[in-house]
């Protein structure tokens, strides 16, 4: 029943072929106009987070409390000497006072303008640490450095340690609605205005970082990547079709497929309200790839039969009576790997999963209607064959069977010892390190990092417990402990609280006397300081980014030096513990970009894990009632499972660190090189139930299949070893990563696979060789 619907399906497409082509482009079009509906969101790193995660909503919390959002550090560093000199300090100066006019900023913290209090007697003046930096003497500039590189709030934030950077920290409030254009007005003004100091003073170096930039530098660089490499993919896919098929109108057929695929799926995008992020753009790279390698199967076979001497219709409706069910099948189990991405809590991947999972479904589709009806009404010809490709799939096939208990044996100790590489890998992902240093963001990053600050901060947001109880004397003491406790943590670079503040005022008032640099044991005298403090403060430099309002709750930061995603939680979680034990009234959960980033990092790993083995489960069922038998559905899971893990166990032994792309890429690989092993299991076993012996099968299957599986995977590797030439990390790593799997993937299935089936499958008294 089957075989009859089969053919006259393929017999109605023939037959109704303009129709056909008609209706496969009235449903292209209905998808296609949901290409007006699509909504592209800026790129911005908390789209990786998901909008639920506990500590991404304590971070947005503790931002709208504190009255402060993004902010980006310009560092300024003379070339030789150090910024205690009256022209480094001029220009300091004069930067800090254009970043005050940089749109949507809210207040800028520099050495210059930081906001320095003495004592004298019972009275308290607070000035300015630089007034006027022109006049200043050579006296002057000492008795500024000695506060500068002496003072908790100042050396290391404001100041290196060692006196050869200053930063000026620039807070933003970007508002929400028109939040894309807002960030770039802001960016183009802080490049511009960097780019101005940079040309006025040669003497000084001046870098720039922070989240905002990260997100401007990362957009720059996607759009690199598929403006530059995007067409570079597509054409070496192209190309590698055009030279297997060596025909112009197959060529257009496969551009024709390619149209109707992509536009397709973006249009169901549309259509569904899925966001669309920059991220997520890989997608339509994995979809051209899936659509050549059915184009190439089809057309392969049509090729082929021509060659026999089929006439030209009569070809094509063989080459899909031929590939009609793999194709299916590996559009089936491409999908359900890709839906897997679901697991994911990143939006970016999740949306890239839907992409690609109802793109494969209309790849099928159009694969067995617009194609073979374009093919039929295209002047195809057949063209003389290729002994010596045939012949070269018929030595190897030779050869696999002649040799197939050592080819077993040997790929298998191979297996074994590449698998073990796995445990060498440390899961790291830094977002400071996304982009290589082709890009003036990571070089600034790398400087100010290496030579100023760290940038990674850890945040905390202590409650007293009530209204105007941020001044309680026992509290302030409790978070002083705490942030004693982090400044003797060597992973950590700088603590900034306002118990710095309040012990500094306490000695102040006290004749400066460095004994009295503690936290007073009276609340009202506390509270009193800090208001006298507070009156005296310029605006724009108050209080509001450490006490919220209503002065129930304080804000400590504390900034980290370069650590991996495990150092980063290892040290949450020390700091909860002496919470726990030492404080237990402030107990609280770290927040912070880089700490919610290695939590979800590490719940994703877990998440897509599943979400594998999930998708394993699901296609290994659909594999049983396909082939009808749990031994052969078993052994075809074998040759999709290992490569991915193959591909892990070679980057642990030559990289060591990955990211954020080892939570998918299981996942996408997963989905695409099933492909290899439905096409090869499907023809094995069609020869099998025809009479063939295991070892003729396999010969046949090579012969019959090998060469479009060589094509299927030279085009998948060229199209993403391209993005090996990223910007991007993540990009690097995600498509070399892709290329060693589809390459381990069809040497499992040339040299792995076979010689399983040959000894699983052994007919008793069969001798394994071919035929003939």
């Amino acid at each position: 029943m089957v075989n009859l619907n089969l053919n006259s399906h393929m017999d109605s497409v023939i037959e109704r072929r303009w129709l056909t082509i008609f209706l496969s482009f009235l449903i292209l079009f209905g998808f296609g106009a949901g290409m007006q509906h699509l909504k592209v969101v800026d790129v911005d790193f908390r789209n990786h987070f998901s909008k639920d995660d506990p500590r991404l909503i304590a971070l947005e919390e503790l931002e709208q409390t504190f009255a402060v959002s993004d902010s980006v550090i310009v560092a300024a560093a003379p070339k030789s000497g150090s910024i205690f000199s009256q022209e480094a300090l001029s220009v300091i100066d004069a930067l800090t006072e254009q970043l005050w006019l940089t749109p949507y900023s809210t207040r800028v913290d520099s050495i210059t303008n930081y906001s320095h209090s003495q004592g004298f007697e019972d009275e308290l003046v607070v000035e300015t640490l630089v007034e006027d930096a022109s006049t200043l003497s050579d006296s002057d500039i000492e008795h500024i450095a000695d506060i500068a590189l002496n003072t908790q709030e100042v050396a290391g934030r404001l100041v290196s340690r060692d006196g050869r950077v200053a930063g000026s920290i620039v807070s933003f409030a970007v508002p929400d609605e028109n939040r894309q254009l807002a960030k770039i007005e802001a960016v183009d003004f802080l490049t511009e205005t960097v780019n101005e100091f940079r040309a006025t003073y040669p003497s000084m170096d001046f870098h720039m970082t922070g989240e905002l930039l990260l997100n401007r530098a990362v957009r720059d660089a996607l759009n690199e990547d598929f403006g530059i490499l995007g067409p570079i993919s597509f054409g070496t896919m192209l190309l590698v079709a055009v030279l297997m098929l060596r025909s112009v109108w197959a060529t257009i057929a496969v551009v024709l497929m390619l149209i109707a695929v992509v536009l397709s799926a973006l249009g169901f995008t549309g259509w569904a309200g899925f966001k669309f992020y920059g991220e997520s753009g890989a997608a339509v790279f994995v979809l051209m790839a899936v659509t050549v390698a059915h184009c190439v199967h089809i057309i392969e076979a049509v090729q082929k039969n021509m060659r026999r001497g089929v006439e030209r219709q009569n070809a094509i409706i063989e080459a899909l009576q031929f590939n009609m069910w793999p194709v299916f099948l590996t559009s089936i189990t491409t999908a359900i790997g890709f839906l897997s991405l679901n697991f994911s809590e990143m939006p970016p991947f999740r949306v890239m999963g839907n992409i690609v999972a109802f793109g494969t479904v209309c790849a099928f589709f159009f694969s067995v209607t617009l194609l073979p009806a374009a093919l039929s009404v295209m002047p195809l010809r057949a063209r003389s064959p290729v002994s010596e490709k045939v012949e070269i799939f018929d030595r190897f096939g030779r050869f696999v069977v002649s040799h197939h208990v050592t080819l077993l044996w040997t790929t298998g100790i191979v297996i074994v010892v590449l698998l073990l590489g796995i445990v060498r890998i440390e899961l790291d992902d830094n977002h400071l390190k996304l982009l290589d240093d082709r890009y003036e963001f990571r070089r600034s990053t790398d400087f100010v990092s290496e030579n100023y600050t760290g940038l990674e901060p850890i945040e905390y947001s202590l409650s007293a417990g009530r209204a105007d109880d941020v001044t309680d004397s026992e509290f302030l003491k409790q978070v002083d402990a705490f942030a004693e406790w982090y400044r003797k943590q060597p992973e950590v670079a700088h603590v900034f609280g306002i118990t710095d503040i309040i012990k500094r005022l306490n000695t102040n008032l006290n004749s400066d006397n460095p004994e009295f640099y503690r936290i007073p044991d009276d609340s009202d005298l506390i509270a009193q300081y800090l208001l006298l403090y507070e009156f005296s403060l310029p605006v724009g430099l108050d209080l509001n980014n450490l006490i919220d309002v209503d002065r129930s709750a304080t804000r400590l930061t504390a900034v980290l030096g370069n650590l991996s995603t495990n150092q980063k939680i290892a040290l949450d979680d020390r700091a909860h513990t002496w919470l726990q034990q030492n404080a237990p009234d402030l107990e609280s959960r770290a927040t912070g970009v880089s700490i919610v980033g290695a939590y979800s990092i590490k719940r994703n790993i877990v998440l897509m894990l599943i979400a594998t083995i999930t998708a394993m489960s699901v296609v290994s069922l659909l594999l049983f009632f396909v082939f009808k038998s749990f031994k052969f559905g078993l052994i075809s899971i074998i040759p999709n499972f290992f490569p991915a893990a193959i591909a892990m166990g070679l980057w642990g032994y030559f990289v060591g660190e990955i990211g954020v792309s080892a939570a998918v890429v299981t996942a996408i690989a997963f989905g695409i090189i099933v492909d290899d092993t439905i096409h090869f299991m499907t023809n094995y076993l069609r020869g099998r139930r025809s009479g063939m012996t295991p070892s003729d099968s396999v010969h046949s299957t090579f012969r019959k299949v090998g060469k479009a599986l060589l094509t299927t995977t030279v085009i998948f590797g060229l199209g993403f070893i391209v993005f090996g030439a990223s910007g991007m990390a993540n990009n690097q790593a995600l498509g070399l990563l892709m290329v060693i799997t589809v390459v381990v993937a069809l040497l499992a299935d040339f040299l792995f696979l076979p010689p399983l089936l040959m000894i699983l499958d052994r007919t008793k008294g069969e001798k394994q060789t071919p035929s003939g």
